[in-house]
């Protein structure tokens, strides 16, 4: 072990004086490798010693400062190969990979002695800081970030709700001044249309043109506050189609849901059970085939955030297989739990669990959204991370209206998709990394730059670890909130490192994440990923008038109708339509003795007369 590790350093132009190595133990455990003299380091903790990493050179450089990274013996994993290589990694980018690479002086190794390289992770839905009356959610972009980075995530998009009537770009303006001190890891932004005229409409051209936004999401449910009419819904995905956006849809029909909030709290239900009560799965998939109707119509690319149920899951798959450009988001909590818990005995467990459209009753629900996203029917996931403390959900410990929706995710949901899909044998790596991170870099026009190991890519790694098992717990979770809907959940698959930007994160638990380290990335028009559709079905569906020669023949003169809108001859009957003779409805051409009013005609010799089924019947009068 000894010699090959020195050859190994030796190999790297390495020496105790310009840099770190850093080495992984196999799971299986391995010699740990030699480590050269340090005099000027302390002993390493027993805690250290366990761990399987060792640690070399001077300990007054943080790790954290180092520009310079090659990660050895690691197999790379991307959404359509995996490989054996090294990478090495410089100012923050990807600039080699390969075998025996040639890199500069100084550089820090990290072994991965065989375990997966995978891009790092793209959650994309959160609601960090998110304002809710008057309050705030719990985690904010430090903490937020933060806990993404100690599952695997390497970057967020986040959702910018402004308040109805309220300015679009001002709002913008308002998450970007959040964020941009406090993110630990590089994010993007979509931003929520909550009311719709002229002056938004100017307002979505600037934020696509001039501030990097390319997808916007619009609320089919929250009646007489975000709702759009169908009508709007047609205005707003014609003009995102033409513009080269995104929609997406919060899809529920809140409508009936109002009706149904209203009768649940009329029957004395006001508790969490009455939130899932009010929004049955129906619900979520007729508003998943209406927004899939109107999409088609304009022919704008569509979005569904939050996928839920399994109805909502097949109508999205069945859209896609006709061939429309629509996309399914299934979330953390979809995937790693169900609704049952909203009958729990413990109001605080039952209102953690309260989010829109509400997690499955049915407990087989995880298992099929699991299978789908694996197949591909479903393409991407997010957290839809937004966490209340217990607090600030029980404003509506009399009322389930009242309680803030939101559950915790973003630092589980790449355990939890590894558990359910790829441990289970549903979905394999590759689809992992896809469902993770690549295709969300597709969709939001971000790739290669991320969800992918590449030359030139971002140096957002995450070295996975398939064999780790998780205990979920909220006393060591990274959120701020006090519980976990995930709670004493066993996972399989979770990070041993975690490389954003370049610099080392994560170490086996172990944090050095940087407030204010992430940048906000803009995300351009027209993605191929999605447009490359648009534009063929929008070629194939022009539509061009018959040509044919003018009509010369005679035109009804509509000066003459009364303003009723009836004709007036109609009224007199004309010669084309006799009025009807009116029938003496207490008049009656039946008699108990068999006689028939027409007895008496004369019959057609020709008309052959046809016993009815079962023969004729001889009973003519009741004596």
């Amino acid at each position: 072990g000894c010699s090959s590790a020195r050859s190994r350093l030796a190999r790297s132009q390495l020496s105790p004086e310009t840099g770190t190595y850093y080495c992984l133990t196999g799971i299986g455990g391995g010699e740990e490798a030699p480590r050269p003299p340090d005099p000027e380091g302390p002993p390493r903790s027993s805690a250290a010693m366990s761990s399987g990493i060792s640690y070399q050179g001077k300990k007054n450089i943080p790790r954290i400062t180092s520009d310079r990274l090659l990660v050895k013996g690691g197999r790379i994993v991307n959404d359509d190969q995996s490989f054996f290589a090294d990478l090495y990694m410089e100012d923050g980018l990807i600039k080699q990979i390969g075998d025996n690479l040639i890199v500069p002086g100084g550089v820090k190794i990290i072994e991965a002695n065989g375990k997966m390289v995978i891009p790092g992770g793209i959650d994309v839905h959160t609601h960090l800081q998110m304002p809710y009356r008057g309050m705030t959610a719990v985690d904010d972009f430090f903490q937020g970030t933060k806990a993404a980075l100690a599952g695997g995530t390497t970057m967020i998009i986040d959702h910018v709700v402004p308040e109805p009537e309220c300015s679009l770009v001002e709002a913008y303006e308002k998450w970007r001044e959040w964020a941009d001190g406090k993110t630990c890891c590089d994010y993007s932004l979509h931003v929520d249309i909550t009311h719709w005229n002229d002056s938004v409409e100017q307002e979505v051209e600037t934020l696509i043109k001039q501030k990097g936004i390319n997808s916007f999401m619009v609320y089919m449910a929250y009646k007489d506050l975000y709702q759009m009419s169908n009508t709007e819904l047609y205005e707003i995905f014609s003009c995102l189609g033409k513009l080269g956006a995104i929609a997406q849809v919060h899809a529920e029909n809140g409508d009936i849901i109002a009706q149904e909030q209203t009768r649940m709290l009329e029957m004395g239900i006001t508790g969490p059970e009455g939130h899932v009560l009010s929004r049955p799965e129906e619900l979520e998939a007729e508003a998943v085939f209406r927004a899939i109707t109107i999409a088609s119509q304009t022919n704008c690319p569509l979005y569904v955030s939050k996928v839920m149920s399994k109805s909502a899951v097949d109508l999205i798959s069945q859209a896609r297989k006709k061939g429309n450009v629509v996309f399914g988001e299934p979330i953390a909590a979809s995937l790693g739990t169900d609704g049952t818990h909203y009958w729990s005995k413990n109001w605080a467990k039952a209102a953690a669990f309260v989010t829109s459209p509400p997690l499955s009753p049915d407990p087989t629900t995880p298992d099929y959204i699991n299978s789908l996203l694996a197949s591909g029917d479903l393409q991407v996931s997010g957290s839809a991370h937004c966490t209340f403390s217990t607090a600030q959900k029980a404003i509506g410990k009399d009322n389930f209206t009242l309680i803030p929706e939101g559950t915790n995710g973003i630092e589980e949901r790449m355990s939890i998709i590894w558990d359910k899909a790829v441990a289970t044998g549903k979905m394999d790596e590759n689809q992992f990394v896809a469902v993770t991170s690549t295709n969300a870099a597709k969709i939001f026009n971000l790739y290669p730059r991320k969800g992918r190991i590449a030359v030139g890519s971002d140096s957002d790694l995450v070295i996975w670890d398939p064999d780790a098992v998780k205990i979920i717990s909220a006393k060591s979770h990274h959120s701020v909130a006090e519980y976990n809907i995930f709670e004493g959940m066993e996972l399989r698959g979770a990070p041993l490192v975690v490389i954003c930007q370049g610099k080392i994160i994560l170490e086996e638990g172990s944090f050095h994440a940087i407030q204010g380290m992430g940048r906000f990335i803009p995300c351009s028009p027209f993605p191929d990923y999605v447009y490359k559709r648009i534009k063929a079905r929008k070629q194939i569906a022009e539509l061009r008038p018959v040509p044919r020669g003018m009509y010369d023949g005679p035109v009804f003169d509509l000066a003459s109708t009364p303003k009723g809108g009836t004709p007036a001859s109609s009224t007199k009957g004309s010669p084309t339509r006799q009025t009807p003779p009116v029938r003496n409805l207490h008049q009656s051409g039946f008699s108990l003795s068999g006689v028939q009013s027409d007895d008496s005609a004369a019959r057609s010799a020709s008309r052959r007369i046809m016993a009815p089924p079962g023969g004729r019947s001889n009973i003519t009068s009741l004596s």
